[in-house]
């Protein structure tokens, strides 16, 4: 039985234009355009994501992956081709919020997802928006905020929390939507090492949870804990892989500039030198117990 398809991608393509020499700039949909440049940064895009499944995407600067990230709830619209969330077009004005309802969004920056001065309000701002019953409010936002860790700092400010901790409630705020599937764009790339830790924790068991889960991410590390990696370059997918069969492509990484998690790369290198490893390690824990054997 084939499981339920929550994104589906036919032919995307985007192109914006952008500033010319004069200092002109034009947005995606303007056509009485003159003197600028135009730039494909989807190109063809044709993809599946189903229900409850954790797919990264990953891909070197200008590769397209954020710009695919902002079509999977409506951010942005295709040049050409079609973009359905559960379903519902993107391009239909009318499915807007409740695309961006059902697929939330969490982006690099918190601050720029936060918009109250208390924490608890801010995770509130979604449901107040949809029209919610203040009982029901409440009750999402105390379970969103224990959801991530946050609950203690409900009455505090933002502005006073450390940057894994504001990433936390801008989770919080998602979550408080009751979304069936959370795109992360890139959601560590401000953050310390612990930091990052803590919010790949997050999304690790929000996806054990039945949650779909699409992480964007130039860390390999990070891609490596999904189920599906998808690697993108210049606008379109050119590999689509489980992690393991993904990371048999070393060169082919490394023309794409792309780095191999650790364990997947000294792996290969001790099977250089002679040593016999199975084929699939990923994560330096795996590799430690095959030498230790």
């Amino acid at each position: 039985m084939s499981k339920e398809t929550v994104i589906q991608l036919k032919d995307v393509t985007f192109s914006y234009y952008v500033e010319d020499a004069e200092g002109n700039v034009t947005t995606n949909n303007d056509v009485d355009v003159k003197h600028s440049e135009k730039r494909m940064a989807l190109d063809g895009v044709t993809l599946d994501i189903e229900k409850g499944s954790f797919v990264a995407i990953v891909g070197s600067n200008g590769s397209g992956k954020s710009t695919l990230a902002k079509h999977l709830n409506a951010l942005l619209l295709p040049s050409s081709g079609e973009a359905l969330v559960c379903g519902m077009s993107t391009a239909d004005p009318d499915n807007t919020w409740e695309i961006r309802r059902r697929c939330g969004m969490v982006f690099q920056n918190p601050d720029n997802q936060l918009v109250s001065s208390v924490v608890e309000d801010d995770v509130a701002f979604g449901p107040e928006n949809l029209g919610v019953d203040p009982a029901e409010i409440r009750k999402r936002v105390d379970n969103a905020l224990n959801a991530v860790g946050m609950y203690e700092f409900r009455k505090k400010g933002p502005h006073l929390l450390s940057g894994g901790q504001k990433q936390r409630i801008a989770i919080a705020g998602v979550l408080a939507m009751q979304p069936e599937c959370i795109v992360f764009d890139e959601p560590t790339a401000m953050l310390d090492p612990s930091g990052r830790a803590e919010i790949l924790k997050i999304i690790r068991g929000l996806h054990e949870e039945g949650k779909t889960v699409i992480l964007i991410t130039h860390f390999m590390e990070e891609a490596a804990q999904a189920d599906r990696i998808i690697v993108m370059d210049k606008g379109r997918p050119i590999l689509d892989e489980a992690p393991a069969a993904l990371f048999a492509h070393g060169e082919k990484l490394q023309e794409l500039n792309l780095q191999m998690p650790f364990g997947a790369s000294m792996a290969a290198k001790l099977r250089d030198l002679g040593v016999d490893l199975p084929e699939g390690i990923i994560t330096a824990e795996r590799l430690a117990e095959c030498l230790c054997r």
